[in-house]
């Protein structure tokens, strides 16, 4: 089993798993990228290489679409000079869908896709570049478009961890009794991660090439509802302040996604409640806020 790394520097977050053999390869760099891939003639590649924060692609749009694009196209013109093509995984976003029209229901794969994020955007030119490989070289390409997840180890970027790490460090006494937030209106349509971890094993092995499928599951919550779960588990009352860098410069109200497709071929259903992902994220950030600094 083989994985890249773009730094050599370790990042506690993401320790590989025993017996997996590192590479230290930037995507961006085409030379290097075909190396490694003639060097470990994969079978299967699981493609998730991406800026990934919805937030962070404000920042800096083009570099956002840009460096989302020019990685995989850089990946799956090296894989095509592969024989036998491998089989491999392109995972997109719930965010390709954007605002959808209308009024709020389940998005199936049909729904047309209408990003307001430039991440969103990047998502939907990489899901593409995933189907021109499958229709102009054949390579067995099989897309995903998971929706919200969550878990142990995801970057603070995002709401949840966000929510966790803030309540770990206000209870170490790191953070002031605060907890700052963004949109807490908005309905997500959150799994945990390593339920999706599975799915992806699922979609390699049993998704048609050319395809595509949603992953979620199936409900929507309010970030609020979901904050409430974690204060009570908090051991320290907090106030809640609402900070304007958090809010979205434009959002949809909910996701719902729609993964019957999937579920028909797959038998895939996630297995880890929401109230045990939140209570593992938590303890993760509590065990990673007591570390000394």
């Amino acid at each position: 089993m083989h994985g890249t790394i773009r730094h050599a520097h370790s990042d506690t977050r993401a320790e590989p798993a025993s017996g997996v053999a590192l590479h230290q390869v930037d995507l961006l760099d085409a030379g290097r990228t075909e190396h490694v891939v003639r060097e470990v003639k994969p079978h299967w590649v699981f493609h998730l290489a991406a800026l990934s924060s919805p937030a962070a692609s404000w920042d800096d749009p083009g570099g956002t679409i840009a460096t989302n694009a020019v990685i995989q196209g850089n990946l799956l013109s090296s894989l095509v000079k592969v024989d036998p093509l491998p089989r491999v995984l392109v995972v997109g976003s719930g965010d390709e869908y954007g605002r959808p029209a209308g009024r709020a229901r389940r998005l199936a794969e049909d729904a047309p896709l209408r990003p307001i994020t430039p991440y969103g955007v990047s998502k939907v030119t990489q899901d593409l570049l995933a189907l021109q490989y499958f229709l102009s070289h054949g390579l067995p390409a099989i897309r995903v478009r998971p929706f919200n997840h969550a878990g142990p180890r995801q970057a603070p970027d995002f709401a949840i961890a966000s929510f966790a790490q803030q309540i770990a460090r206000i209870e170490t006494g790191k953070q002031e009794a605060t907890l700052k937030v963004g949109n807490l209106e908005a309905r997500r349509d959150f799994t945990d991660v390593r339920d999706i971890a599975r799915a992806y094993l699922l979609a390699i092995e049993k998704g048609k090439p050319g395809e595509v499928y949603n992953v979620g599951s199936g409900t929507a919550s309010r970030l609020r509802e979901i904050l409430d779960i974690l204060l009570r588990m908090s051991r320290i009352k907090v106030r809640l302040e609402v900070d304007a860098s958090r809010k979205r410069t434009a959002e949809a109200p909910v996701y719902l996604c729609d993964a019957r497709r999937f579920r028909r071929l797959t038998g895939w259903r996630p297995q880890i409640s929401l109230e045990r992902m939140l209570r593992d994220t938590l303890a993760y950030w509590r065990h990673q806020e007591a570390k000394p600094s």
